[in-house]
């Protein structure tokens, strides 16, 4: 298979600020369908996992902030959920104004698409960027496109669609990418100073991410059996020094689901919470005491009240 170098294909816009010594610090919005990469994507240019993936659509459904310093320079890098477009659900009101919400007020908006692909969901979101905000065109998944000859001429037709400043085709997966992607980022930050200490990697706290890193087992290990209206909320959250003691309650909305949950004897809430605290205790460099749950709630995403109650704003 042949990657496509990625190279911008544009010169950077006029306006866009060459890098210097001073600080520099910008908000960076991440923005396209479902399952195109975007939190791949956002934890290969923090250089850490902050935000859960998995197969299934709508797995990121919070916006969250990944931070990345770099030299003199502070990447606040914002995840969005997909775009929703096919159901009309209280969750998914939820989620499409976060996304709304993030591309409001950006200094750069990465505007995520599978490399060589642009369907009527893409377009879509394309049409909610704000004008005035440049937009790099990122071409992700690279690595699945058999014939570098197909991408040239895909590229020109999305060239008619936005006056995108620029074209990044490439893959999440490699290294070489997203430094060169970071690179081109940092020339459209101003020059302002940082907003979060060096070391920080988001704005998000433990307990937030322990309720992700449950919600992405439970999507991985439940596949396409459970719907996606599942969630995970955190009852509780203890640190005794290097222990953490965790509970949450993994909320469906059916008896049915209930039980695909658990699964025989139990097993599969097991694994759940096995793979969740490892992952967790690894992140932490500590242990972790991890207590779940499951609870029916019918109807929840479909009720303001609940979407609100379960952090969904």
């Amino acid at each position: 298979m042949t990657m496509l170098p990625a190279e911008s294909s544009a010169a950077p816009s006029p306006s866009a600020p060459a890098p210097s010594s001073a600080q520099r610090c910008g908000f960076i919005a991440i923005v396209g369908k479902p399952n195109v990469g975007k939190s791949t994507l956002l934890n290969a240019l923090v250089g850490q996992k902050i935000s859960i993936t998995s197969r299934k659509a709508q797995t990121t459904r919070h916006r969250i902030t990944g931070i990345r310093t770099e030299g003199a320079t502070q990447f606040l890098f914002v995840d969005t959920p997909g775009f929703q477009t096919r159901h009309a659900s209280a969750l998914n009101r939820a989620l499409n104004k976060a996304v709304l919400g993030a591309v409001t007020d950006v200094d750069l908006v990465l505007f995520v698409v599978e490399a060589g692909r642009f369907d009527l969901a893409d377009a879509k979101v394309l049409a909610l960027l704000p004008p005035g905000v440049p937009v790099i065109l990122v071409a992700n998944k690279l690595d699945r496109v058999h014939r570098r000859v197909e991408i040239a001429p895909w590229l020109r037709s999305m060239q008619e669609r936005h006056p995108f400043a620029e074209f990044f085709p490439m893959s999440a997966k490699q290294r070489r990418d997203v430094q060169r992607l970071l690179a081109l980022c940092e020339r459209y930050l101003p020059e302002q100073p940082w907003l979060y200490e060096a070391d920080d990697l988001t704005d998000r706290s433990e307990r937030f991410l322990a309720g992700e890193l449950v919600r992405e087992k439970l999507f991985r290990l439940t596949g396409d059996e459970l719907p996606y209206t599942s969630t995970v909320v955190v009852d509780r959250f203890e640190q005794e020094g290097e222990l953490r003691r965790i509970a949450a309650t993994i909320i469906v909305e059916r008896e049915s689901h209930k039980g695909m949950v658990i699964g025989e004897g139990g097993e599969r809430l097991k694994r759940i919470g096995t793979e969740a605290r490892q992952e967790l205790e690894r992140q932490w460099g500590g242990k972790v005491y991890l207590e779940l749950w499951v609870k029916v709630r019918s109807g929840w995403s479909d009720d303001e009240a609940r979407v609100r109650a379960y952090g969904y704003e």
